[in-house]
């Protein structure tokens, strides 16, 4: 900006093109900000509910581990009982 005589500033002429093309581009950002905030959104919620869905897998996986262990634990709990009867009768007969 030229100083005036009276120490003012003078406005200097904007080429037009050159406020088109801003206008233009504020539009446009303006325009496309909301598209791009849906699409991080739903890049945030398809990211959670794969996590959700890996970790309900997961400890199902788990879950299944810690059920057949327990079952082989009963199961083997059930056979040494008839061994255990057989030994405590052999004691007895032999005492």
């Amino acid at each position: 900006m030229a100083a005036a005589a009276g120490g003012a500033a003078t406005p200097l002429q904007v080429n037009g093109q050159v406020t088109d093309s801003v206008t233009q581009v504020n539009t446009s950002v303006v325009g496309e900000t909301p598209a791009m905030a849906m699409g991080n959104v739903h890049m945030a919620t398809s990211q959670a509910l794969g996590s959700a869905a890996l970790n309900a897998t997961t400890g199902n996986q788990q879950a299944s581990i810690t059920m057949q262990a327990a079952t082989v634990q009963g199961v083997n709990s059930l056979m040494s009982i008839g061994s255990s009867v057989i030994g405590r009768g052999t004691a007895e007969i032999l005492s």
